[in-house]
């Protein structure tokens, strides 16, 4: 959370881009992938090992969630764990009934599910009042940019790609991992491309996941 307020409050109130230069595009993905962090952290806590302490752990899954364009944290919970009492069924929130849906119709289903008017809303004020404090290209491309980047990733690294297609009967998780990589496994999604190790034992923090592979 440090890392992502911290940078972001550099890139909107101090940083001036030279757009022919390859640095502000390596801060658009590094705020990224601290954006990334934020639902990370928020996912972690839906499992309550953030902090052994149930409120703290609840607080800061709230914080996370909501920095991480308003999420709900009270609202996802519930949807998350039926994701794993549940994957890849028709009561899997984040699962696609077809059995071999594209990348696109998959996501515009995630979003129904999960994406509220109240979310689009917030983000289109919070923009509008950005703006007029800072330069709109910086908001735009440290701001609204990650965050819609951070989605696209979230979904296609901890989703799409672990659940999408057949599954051999005795995988009880229905569920794939990405290659033993841990350096492309911590940058793509901070080692959820481990997937079936995460079903298998949620109670694991991310940052213990590549232990787990």
């Amino acid at each position: 959370m440090a890392s992502w307020a911290g940078l972001l409050t550099f890139l909107l109130g101090f940083y001036r881009p030279d757009w022919r230069s390859p640095a502000p595009y390596l801060l658009v993905l590094l705020q990224t992938h601290l954006y990334t962090g934020l639902y990370i952290t928020a996912h972690d806590a839906m499992h309550g090992v953030v902090s052994p302490h149930k409120r703290l752990n609840n607080t800061i899954g709230t914080v996370c969630a909501l920095l991480f364009a308003y999420n709900w944290f009270p609202r996802q919970l519930p949807k998350h764990h039926d994701h794993h009492r549940h994957v890849g069924t028709p009561a899997d929130p984040d699962f696609h009934p077809e059995n071999h849906p594209g990348f696109l119709p998959w996501l515009l289903r995630f979003a129904w599910n999960y994406v509220t008017w109240w979310q689009v809303l917030l983000m289109a004020a919070t923009y509008n009042v950005l703006k007029l404090y800072f330069p709109q290209a910086n908001v735009i491309a440290y701001w609204m940019i990650p965050a819609v980047l951070a989605t696209l990733q979230l979904f296609f690294f901890g989703t799409y790609l672990p659940h999408r297609g057949e599954h051999a009967p005795d995988n009880r998780h229905k569920s794939r991992s990405q290659l033993r990589q841990h350096a492309w496994a911590f940058v793509s999604c901070y080692f959820f491309g481990y997937h079936y190790e995460h079903h298998d034992q949620p109670y694991l923090p991310w940052w213990r996941l590549w232990q787990a592979k």
